[in-house]
């Protein structure tokens, strides 16, 4: 039997070891289907509940496993429904390749059933690389450049293969005019370094600070001790950005934590009282949570030019990765023996420990949410990943859970999806079959798409050598983070018809389709709940009746501000003096002395 144009990507997606592809089949990719089952299902065809979480699942993948991630669909609605997925990939440069279907060659243009114009669908999203592949000579180069500059990139790419192409027999490229071979599969790398004379005034601009702050994104994952060097020469504080959680971990005393809304009071206090800042690999937007304009001397390193000097007003812009450019720097750097600097960021470390740590323990309606991570904090694997999704869980996932170990994290950071954390589970699983994975989901995103995401991994679940994956529901009934935002931002009272969601069993959901689950309503018994669940042998649903009123006060809120807010919603709350109870709770924790 000769091997079809089908049969032949496959081949190639094998010799670049990719090991599963996450799906959902259609009769756009018909050939491509009946190549896996030639192939003997490899890679393994992981077919998901809808196209979005395909594609949801490859970035999660790609995130946790620092490999490429590959989605496939079928032409017109399936390819349709993989743009919200492949947007996460290039808004977070995550290197994802979507391989879709397209209708037959002799139909274009015909108004056929499904043609949509994908390479006018694709052209944003997948800006770095996007071609239709029209006869089988274009592989497998097309697709090595699709692999290759999504991982060189850190971008999504797509490649087009109209069905009745992959049913063809595959010709390859020969050595003449118009054809394109190809290499070999590789993973070339290179370390970008900047200019020495560029360095030299970097470590001038840092030596000449007294209180220096660090804020490190995502960029900085593969240079952890140097950072920490950094710190420590410098006096330093260092701050995350949400995608960086993870790069270094909350046991370390002069870590501040998270930045932005979402972050916490010692990052917002070293940032506004810093003479000195340096930027590793982060991009994040919030210009507002950054020193005043004028105030700090800056040097900010970056692998990528386009976001050099965009945040802040930069003296120095370092164009290299951030292991290789800090290694030139050190060298440089004087080490700083006045340590008033470091020990404040210290102590208000300490005590905004302590300050969230009562937070988590206040009285709620029936459970206070941010106890959910604070108990999880308590006895989570150091080998463990986490995944977010995006609402009022995001913001207990970033100021409540402490890094430490080995442990990873992340979640949709620049487009902020509902929807993703489920499936980056299923990603992560992927990528790390023998570690512990917990995903922190709100319950109008396990409405949305993470029940039925649920039946993947009851399907998949024998794949993975640890069978603890813990998808940890925020049951409180409320689209709760916009509900906020329309109190905070609008001087809105809740609209029940909008923001209130129908009622179910998340726990009851989880057994029947053969998981484990596990209902508490009760915050005595959350400790326990997340024992038994972080040590089942099955993946185990925690579905956690939580206060919706407990809010997710920024660290730099007023009391003004808070009585503005709560002049609002008493205009028309359905509960409103619960919640104004609660706000006035929880700020006021951060005024309690400190027992250290």
């Amino acid at each position: 039997m000769s091997e079809t144009v089908a049969d032949h990507v496959l081949t190639r997606l094998r010799e670049w070891e990719v090991e599963q592809v996450f799906a959902y089949p259609g009769d756009g990719i018909n050939g491509l289907v009946t190549a896996f089952g030639k192939a003997d299902n490899k890679p393994r065809f992981v077919q998901t509940r809808h196209e979005e979480m395909a594609a949801f699942a490859a970035v999660g993948y790609a995130k946790l496993s620092g490999r490429a991630g590959v989605c496939m669909a079928t032409s017109g609605p399936g390819a349709i429904h993989l743009l919200n997925g492949l947007y996460d990939a290039k808004l977070d440069h995550v290197p994802v390749v979507a391989i879709v279907g397209q209708t037959a060659r002799s139909a274009m243009g015909g108004s056929y059933q499904q043609e949509v114009d994908l390479q006018a669908l694709f052209k944003d999203v997948a800006s770095e690389y996007l071609v239709e592949v029209n006869v089988a000579e274009q592989l497998p180069n097309a697709l090595d450049r699709a692999l290759r500059t999504a991982i060189a990139q850190r971008a999504p790419t797509a490649l087009i293969i109209p069905a009745d192409l992959q049913e063809e027999t595959y010709r390859p490229p020969r050595h003449e005019f118009k054809h394109v071979p190809s290499s070999p599969p590789d993973h070339p790398r290179a370390s970008v370094i900047p200019p020495s004379e560029e360095v030299a005034r970097a470590a001038e601009v840092l030596n000449s600070g007294e209180k220096v702050a660090i804020l490190v994104g995502q960029g900085g994952r593969n240079a952890v001790t140097e950072l920490r060097e950094v710190a420590e020469l410098t006096g330093a504080g260092v701050a995350k950005a949400l995608l960086g959680k993870d790069v270094l971990p909350d046991d370390v005393p002069y870590v501040t934590g998270s930045i932005g809304l979402l972050g916490t009071r010692p990052t917002y206090e070293m940032m506004r009282d810093c003479d000195t800042l340096l930027i590793v690999g982060s991009n994040m937007p919030y210009a507002q949570f950054l020193p005043e304009f004028g105030q700090a001397r800056a040097v900010q390193i970056d692998i990528d030019p386009r976001f050099l000097g965009l945040r802040y007003p930069n003296e120095v812009n370092l164009l290299g990765d951030a292991k290789g450019t800090l290694q030139q720097l050190i060298p440089l750097l004087e080490n700083k023996t006045e340590r008033g600097w470091r020990e404040g960021i210290e102590k208000n470390v300490s005590r905004w420990q302590e300050t969230v740590t009562r937070q988590a323990m206040l009285d709620a309606d029936p459970v206070n949410p941010m106890r959910i991570v604070h108990e999880l904090s308590e006895r989570i694997p150091e080998d463990a990943i986490v995944t977010a999704d995006s609402g009022s869980a995001t913001n207990w996932y970033a100021r409540n859970l402490r890094m430490r170990g080995r442990m990873r994290g992340t979640l949709s950071g620049t487009l902020a999806s509902m929807g993703s954390g489920v499936p980056y589970a299923i990603g992560a699983k992927f990528a790390h079959p023998g570690r512990p994975v917990i995903a922190l989901v709100g319950d109008g995103a396990m409405q949305m798409n993470g029940m039925a995401e649920l039946l993947t991994i009851a399907r998949y679940r024998e794949l993975w050598t640890d069978q603890r994956c813990v998808i940890c529901v925020f049951h409180n009934g409320d689209l709760n983070q916009v509900t906020w935002e329309l109190r905070a931002m609008g001087g809105a009272p809740k609209f029940e018809a909008s923001q209130s969601l129908p009622e179910v069993s998340y726990a009851d959901f989880a057994l029947q389709v053969g998981l484990g689950g596990i209902a508490v309503d009760d915050p005595a018994r959350l400790g326990e709940a997340w024992d038994v669940a972080l040590s089942a042998d099955v993946p185990t649903v925690l579905d956690v009746r939580c206060d919706p009123e407990v809010p997710p006060i920024p660290p730099h809120a007023t009391f003004e501000q808070l009585k503005s807010m709560t002049e609002a919603v008493l205009k028309g709350e359905p509960d409103a003096w619960h919640l104004v109870t609660q706000g006035i709770k929880t700020k006021m924790q951060e005024l309690l002395p400190s027992r250290r």
